[in-house]
């Protein structure tokens, strides 16, 4: 996530998490990380369907004691999982949004969206949030982003790390790395110490 000699972006990182996204950039000789359209340094990882929007970040989080059943959260809890994986059974009773069973023990969101039933994969959620961050950096930077590295929790096993990278080409972006958490955080404590 940096700069090259000319100021354009060779490419940015993206922190997707379970709670809170940020995008960063490597300028002026650290890791900066971006502030978004609240004026923050994370956005809400969440997104809400309504009878004429769809809410992404900040806003969606405002919104949830309105729309609970149609706030979803926690997207990556569900990344590269089944629906009859225990984690998702655990999940499922604690969500105030609904999960269905559809083909291939694929788990899916049902949310009420523009006066119609809608289902949504995990991936697609994540996509959402993930063009959100995107939009973010572009907005700051001035300029097209299209290679990033995004980080996943530790215990990602491959399935997920994979679908992760997938959800990074479905919004057009060339991810060129998917990094452990912990791993980025180190690296950017060590440039920025």
């Amino acid at each position: 996530y940096n700069m090259d000699r000319k100021g354009k972006v060779e490419a940015i990182g993206i922190d997707l998490g379970i709670t809170y996204s940020c995008v960063g950039v490597w300028l002026h000789d650290r890791v900066e990380i971006i502030i978004n359209d609240q004026q923050n340094r994370t956005t809400h990882s969440m997104i809400s369907f309504t009878t004429t929007e769809r809410l992404v970040g900040d806003p969606a989080k405002f919104h949830i004691s309105a729309n609970p059943s149609n706030t979803m959260f926690d997207a990556k809890r569900l990344i590269g999982r089944r629906h009859n994986d225990p984690s998702v059974q655990a999940n499922k009773k604690l969500w105030p949004f609904t999960i269905v069973l559809r083909k291939n023990d694929k788990p899916m969101v049902e949310v009420a969206y523009k006066g119609e039933r809608k289902l949504f994969a995990a991936e697609e959620i994540s996509s959402m949030a993930l063009v959100k961050m995107k939009m973010v950096a572009e907005q700051f930077l001035k300029c097209d982003v299209k290679n990033v590295v995004i980080t996943v929790p530790s215990y990602f096993n491959e399935s997920q790390k994979r679908t992760t990278k997938d959800v990074g080409k479905i919004v057009g972006l060339n991810v060129m790395q998917i990094m452990n958490e912990l791993t980025a955080a180190a690296i950017t404590y060590s440039f920025n110490d």
